[in-house]
């Protein structure tokens, strides 16, 4: 029997089910808005470690509040299951467009890095560690932000212990080189190398790394630079590519100092291309809703293009069937009256 309420939530739909948890698309009684409730499995909510790793992720969701961020609004238990409620957006995610286009355009890879560097700036400054930056955790709004989410791997460093300190978490494709090696100097500069990792597969299509194998990919983190991006993206300014590469260095102290210079470095890349881009870019952070169509944002334009061209390839198929089916009506009157 499917999961129809929540405490006072009603279930609409099934978003995602991972190794702990569900994600459920949710309507609180007497409320307009839809959220989204992560809820943990019954299988696992008698394991004291992982409720506990819940809860944690519950207490850093508290602390952070920041439009690149997806809102946290509350939390509770339901029939021993522990859950949240945090917001939905209703977009794509960065992994879908990635998926759909292969690689973006080098502007709007920087209106990415630049609100990502504003919400890990904010994560940052309150101790959170995010450990597990990629284009799956990066959501793209339908008014055209970008929402930092899935906390459920940060590092809170205030209240962190020794042996949290020398996990290995993340993903490999995105792991900077001292989460590899399980380091105990995690830092803000460690999700720089993430964020650079997911700008070099925006600007060229696929990750800095690659191999058969994690094993490979992580020899790769660790000891070989990444090919010049203008090699995949003869385009991207140069400026751009020296910004991306920083982030990549193997040692963290030769990444930028921290995500507020990172982004000040991604507006440098575009105030050379267009100064006007820059100002649109800093409207939409005003009051995005008043913008004119022409000035919109232009993440709210590759969501749409996205979206497009899913509508596109479904109209096609459709527009076929149904001239299949008029053509085959034709030609069966067309042979009633020769005979």
């Amino acid at each position: 029997m499917s999961l129809k309420w929540i405490d006072d939530y009603e279930v609409l739909e099934t978003i995602g089910v991972g190794t702990v948890g569900t994600i459920y698309k949710a309507i609180k009684v007497g409320a307009t808005q839809p959220v989204a409730i992560k809820l943990l499995l019954p299988a696992v909510s008698e394991n004291e470690l992982i409720c506990r790793r819940f809860e944690r992720e519950i207490e850093i969701l508290e602390r952070l509040n920041h439009p690149n961020i997806v809102r946290y609004y509350g939390s509770g238990k339901w029939e021993n299951q522990l859950y949240y409620v945090m917001e939905l957006v209703e977009g794509a995610s960065l992994r879908e467009v990635l998926n759909r286009k292969g690689r973006i355009r080098w502007q709007e890879t920087v209106e990415v890095g630049w609100q990502v560097c504003s919400a890990l700036q904010h994560a940052h400054n309150n101790g959170i560690i995010h450990r597990d930056l990629k284009p799956a955790n990066l959501f793209l709004s339908q008014d055209g932000r970008v929402k930092l989410g899935d906390f459920g791997t940060a590092l809170d460093t205030a209240a962190v212990n020794i042996t949290e300190m020398g996990l290995t978490v993340g993903t490999y494709y995105y792991m900077a080189p001292e989460q590899i090696r399980a380091e105990r100097s995690i830092s803000g500069q460690t999700d720089l190398y993430s964020l650079g990792c997911v700008l070099y597969e925006m600007l060229t299509g696929q990750p800095p790394f690659r191999g058969e194998n994690s094993a490979q990919i992580f020899d790769q983190h660790l000891n070989i630079p990444p090919f010049p991006i203008k090699q995949h993206s003869p385009s991207c300014p140069e400026k751009l590519e020296r910004v991306v590469l920083q982030m990549l260095e193997k040692d963290p102290q030769n990444r930028p100092f921290n995500a507020r210079s990172a982004q000040g470095a991604l507006a440098e890349a575009l105030v050379e291309w267009d100064e006007s881009e820059l100002k649109k870019m800093e409207a939409q952070h005003g009051s995005i809703a008043e913008l004119p169509e022409e000035n919109q944002p232009i993440l709210k334009k590759l969501l749409i293009s996205t979206h497009h061209e899913i509508t596109t390839e479904d109209i096609s198929w459709s527009k076929l069937s149904i001239l299949a089916v008029v053509l085959l009506a034709i030609i069966s009157l067309i042979t009633w009256f020769s005979n």
